[in-house]
């Protein structure tokens, strides 16, 4: 009788889950798509305003660099002439 009532508990259980997830699905899928869609605006407002600033004046001549600051050691080791051996 115990191990019947146990199979019908769980059956019933998820029947509920079915119905409540069938309700609260869509609910739960418009929150996520509102999260994404703020995410991705945000995102895109930050691209725009990075690219304003980075806009040049029309003539105006812009020259990047790299800095200087490889450093080469003049120890590599020693050169060895050879010549080559017919």
């Amino acid at each position: 009788m115990g191990v019947l009532r146990t199979i019908a508990i769980i059956i019933l259980v998820m029947y509920a889950l079915r119905i409540i997830g069938r309700l609260f699905a869509p609910v739960m899928i418009r929150y996520v798509a509102k999260k994404a869609e703020k995410r991705f605006s945000e995102q895109f407002r930050q691209e725009t305003q990075f690219q304003q600033q980075r806009r040049d004046k029309e003539g105006e001549t812009t020259i990047d660099t790299m800095p200087n600051d490889r450093k080469s050691s003049k120890d590599v080791g020693e050169y060895i002439d050879f010549e080559e051996v017919d």
